[in-house]
């Protein structure tokens, strides 16, 4: 056994706001670092461990790769010792390529591509046969036993059921020596300038040889010369023709049908891959789904008149190029601008959407001549199609997609691949069958795998399947049996995301590895938190030291070793406040001591709110995998969303109920899953969603800008007396446009000097010093005050400063009320910790004018928050609801949901066992619930919060 070191020691660790600490972390331990957002933790975790671990990796390269790689910063530390290999496994969300799904991600569809390639059976898509292949050899002795004795011609394919004259091919086949062709099943001599039917579909054979087969030295080195040739000139396909008879007998090095004669070439691992041109369906580009014009959307109402906008992309009627094609048009089919569209002959609706090319004439009455009159028209269906497929602008490409539907590919029918790799099957099935079902049923497929197989097949398969085994055990382990192989990743929540890259991380099993986490246990339900710290458990014990940064109370009592970084945030915090077993946590005065012991908590509500009577009922929704749902959801109280991963949640309200109401109130563009009515949106005014994208993180966005204050900050500074003497404009004072930055570090405040084979180093722009604007911008001052100081004040310092200006008083009241008031305006984004991000998006939409009639959705607004921070989110939302407004979580954290008026609990289980409303109502009366997952964790939780609320007193 390799000697390691015992720990893991950290020292002067002075990362964004650690405080020079000295920190000793155990090997081969699960160790958890926990402490308020915005402590300092993942600058412990990430920015100094991982970014040394990850440093030392790219010093071990030669100098002329690592130029190549860019050089990764020395983080501001005196040294680490006992660090090992480093792999991180953080939020940030996957690939949002539609081409990413589950299966790529795992590299469980990989190995599946692999095993349909060995290991496959081929089958004929004309005949359903299977397909058959052979060697030079085989084909000589399969011949010599067929026609022994016999007259024969050897033929080789080069034209099948193709139309043209194909003068030159016959010339050139002329030319290599061949002097005779089979034509349409009839033998004939090559002659000059000869030619067939250039209308008709042909067959065309070259005619090798004809021979009489028979034994001997001198027979099989011709055969053999023969085969070759016809191999070579028919595309490894021959045809033996015997004398008299009609059909030939085919024979192929490839996959062949043995009645049909079509042939599959070698299958490849990407001949299944639905990103690569040789496995893609031609017509979807393997996407499974292709866009259509839908004649509803162009015609929305049949009985208005084209004059009055009957053709929606066309609207009312103007003077333009393409009425007047419609007039003509009009006169032909026998309609005018002033008639409905229900009025309009088939044929000329059918010329309206499609085009159509035509001469007509018609008599003037008036004149008493004829007039010729011609129609050129692409029709509306086309150009929109067209539009759709090459405009280089987004906004057209939008402007054409109103009026398309997105439909399941019909070739294809979703599966992505081509029509040959589809019927390429093991056991039944093909590779597309098993991208469709869901983990768990993959899993049973696979059981009993080997007792399907037989002979070589069985022995190619082994390996494969064992690895696929394993992958598929791990996704099972991390609580991900709901999703099936071909789900896009898009579509995956941060959670699920980052445990598919964990399940991915297992399965390399690694050994003597140090793995960093950033909060695993973000969207999933209690009840799966168990197999989440077992999988970490099981990755300590083959032999790896195990971080996790986390808030989670079970993941805590379940660590060997606890971190806790305190005392409070920002540059109030990155101090080691205590460390040690979870048991003595609970002696230590710290803020995550307190609330796990109970000292402190989130208090439940006496009274739960009863609302304003009114409800939005939502009935009928069957989008992904709920059932025909119908729910009630009552206004004027925060509602909680619950129920395990996968369940349907988002589904529910983030595909389903935010797009209605998004479309009602603001027109929004997105189509909601399918459902049947909705009752009650006169009683809300207006919808704002918090989802959990990732705010911008480049170094030029800020708090300030992201919230949307610094816009303001910068007019009230252009409305200062000198500003307005000098004619400068808020433009003046943004560092991202020229005008009032600094030039020469083009207002980063840094100016990064290129050091080849080291990192970059970035130094402070020795013009501005840092303050990222110019001199004469800077003179202007507001208060005593330049911009540049303004950026440098904490949210604290400013809320006071600009108390009279309400505009910007408003936001920075909010983003202090939900606990970061220690951030400063001017920030990197970069810098900010997930929690932070999280709250700045919070505080930015809930600093909106609320209307006492709003409705808000949260999904998850705990990820990244310490105990602490929630109680302080919950204030903030527990203001919203009281003045009237509506709150929806989509929430798994206990802390919330026993503080939520109603909550609606969805499930039983992930995927296809879920998407049902298992129980409603007041937490009280949903713990009472005896099937419900979520009831029995929250009837722990009141009894706990009864317990030490009785302690308290």
């Amino acid at each position: 056994m390799i000697n390691y070191e015992e720990n893991i020691e950290v020292r002067g660790a002075r990362v964004h706001n650690l405080k020079n600490i000295d920190v000793t972390i155990p090997r081969e331990k699960l160790v958890v670092i926990t402490g308020l957002s915005g402590s300092g933790k993942s600058s412990l975790a990430f920015d100094t461990i991982y970014a040394e671990g990850q440093r030392r990796y790219i010093e071990t390269f030669s100098a002329y790769a690592r130029q190549f790689l860019g050089g990764l910063e020395r983080p501001d530390v005196d040294k680490i010792d006992g660090l090992s290999p480093v792999i991180a496994i953080e939020q940030k969300t996957t690939s949002k390529s539609p081409r990413s799904t589950v299966g790529t991600i795992t590299e469980v569809y990989d190995f599946l591509r692999l095993l349909f390639a060995r290991a496959g059976d081929a089958y004929s898509f004309n005949t359903g046969e299977m397909m058959v292949s052979y060697s030079d050899e085989q084909i000589k002795r399969l011949i010599v036993e067929a026609y022994d004795g016999k007259k024969i011609s050897v033929l080789a394919p080069i034209v099948k059921s193709r139309k043209g004259h194909y003068r030159e091919l016959f010339e050139q086949i002329g030319k290599q020596g061949f002097v005779k062709v089979r034509v349409d099943g009839a033998i004939v001599d090559i002659t000059k300038g000869m030619k067939v039917d250039r209308y008709k579909t042909h067959d065309i054979e070259i005619v090798i040889d004809r021979l009489k087969v028979g034994q001997g030295q001198d027979f099989d080195k011709r055969l053999s010369e023969t085969i070759n040739t016809a191999m070579y000139s028919g595309d490894n396909v021959l045809m033996v023709l015997e004398e008299g008879k009609k059909t030939p007998r085919y024979f192929s090095r490839d996959l062949m049908c043995p009645s049909s004669g079509i042939s599959y070439p070698t299958p490849e691992p990407n001949t299944f891959s639905f990103n690569s041109p040789k496995g893609m369906c031609p017509s979807c580009n393997g996407l499974g789904h292709v866009y259509e014009v839908n004649e509803n959307k162009i015609f929305p109402n049949k009985k208005v008149s084209i004059r009055a906008g009957g053709i929606a992309p066309l609207g009312a009627y103007k003077k333009s190029w393409a009425f007047k094609q419609l007039e003509t048009i009009g006169q032909r089919y026998g309609f005018s601008m002033d008639s409905t569209i229900a009025q309009i002959s088939d044929e000329g609706l059918n010329v309206i959407l499609n085009g159509g090319k035509e001469s007509f004439s018609v008599n003037s009455k008036t004149l008493g001549v004829k007039r010729e009159y011609r129609i050129d028209y692409e029709g509306i269906s086309n150009f929109i199609k067209s539009q759709f497929q090459e405009a280089n602008s987004t906004s057209i490409k939008r402007w054409a997609k109103e009026y398309m539907d997105k439909v399941t590919c019909p070739n294809c029918h979703g599966a992505r691949l081509r029509k040959e790799s589809l019927y390429f099957k093991i056991d039944g099935k093909n590779i597309a069958e098993l991208a469709h079902m869901d983990i768990a049923e993959l899993a049973n497929f696979f059981a009993h795998f080997e007792q399907k197989m037989e002979g070589n097949q069985k022995k190619i398969a082994e390996e494969i399947v064992k690895e696929i085994r394993t992958r598929i055990q791990f996704l099972l382990d991390v609580g991900l049996d709901y999703l099936s192989l071909n789900r896009s990743s898009k579509s995956l929540s941060g959670g699920e995301a980052q445990r598919i890259r964990l399940a991915t991380q297992i399965g390399s099993q690694l050994v003597g590895v140090l793995y960093i986490l950033d909060e695993p246990s973000i969207g999933l339900h209690q009840r799966d938190n168990e197999r989440l710290i077992q999988s970490l458990a099981s990755l300590r014990d083959i032999g790896n030291s195990v971080i996790v940064v986390e808030h989670d109370r079970d993941m805590i009592e379940a660590a060997d070793h606890v971190i806790d970084i305190g005392p409070r945030a920002g540059k109030h915090g990155g101090e080691i406040i205590s460390q040690g077993p979870p048991g003595e946590l609970v002696s230590h005065q710290t803020l995550t001591a307190d609330y796990i012991s109970g000292a402190k908590g989130i208090r439940v509500p006496e009274n739960r709110r009863k609302g304003t009577g009114k409800k939005l009922v939502l009935s009928g929704c069957t989008g992904n995998n709920l059932k025909n749902v119908t729910v009630e959801f009552p206004l004027g109280k925060m509602i909680g969303v619950t129920g395990v991963s996968g369940s349907g949640k988002s589904t529910l309200i983030n595909e389903t109920l935010y797009p209605i109401m998004n479309a009602h109130y603001f027109n929004g563009v997105k189509t909601p899953m399918p459902y049947k009515k909705i009752k009650g949106l006169e009683h809300i005014d207006k919808v704002i969603d918090i989802n959990q994208s990732p705010i911008g993180r480049t170094p030029r966005s800020n708090p300030a800008t992201y919230t949307g204050v610094f816009s303001e900050i910068r007019s009230l500074f252009s409305k200062t007396t000198e500003a307005t003497i000098r004619g400068y404009k808020p433009g003046r004072f943004s560092f991202n446009v020229q005008g009032g930055r600094c030039e020469t570090c083009q207002g980063g405040g840094l100016k990064v000097i290129e050091m080849n084979f080291l990192p970059d180093v970035f130094v402070e722009c020795e013009t501005c010093n840092g303050k990222r604007f110019n001199r004469e911008t800077l003179e202007i001052r507001y208060k005593g005050k330049s911009i540049a100081d303004v950026l440098e004040m904490t949210m604290d310092e400013a809320v006071g400063f600009f108390e009279n200006i309400p505009k910007i008083h408003r936001k920075l009241k909010t983003i202090v009320d939900v606990g970061l008031g220690y951030i400063s305006l001017g920030q990197q984004s970069t810098t900010l910790s997930g929690g932070e991000a999280q709250r700045v998006k919070l505080a930015t939409e809930l600093s909106k004018r609320d209307t006492g009639n709003t409705f808000y959705i949260l999904d998850e607004p705990t990820t990244g928050l310490h105990f602490e921070d929630i109680r302080v989110l919950m204030e903030v939302l527990d203001k919203l609801v009281d003045k009237g407004n509506t709150v929806l979580v989509i929430e798994h954290n206990m802390d919330v949901i026993k503080m939520v008026d109603h909550i609606i609990d969805i499930g039983y289980e992930g995927g296809r066992g879920g998407g049902m409303v298992v129980a409603k109502g007041t937490p009280e009366q949903v713990s009472k619930d005896t099937k419900s997952y979520t009831a029995k964790f929250l009837r722990n939780e009141l009894e706990q919060a009864k317990e030490n609320l009785a302690k308290a007193f």
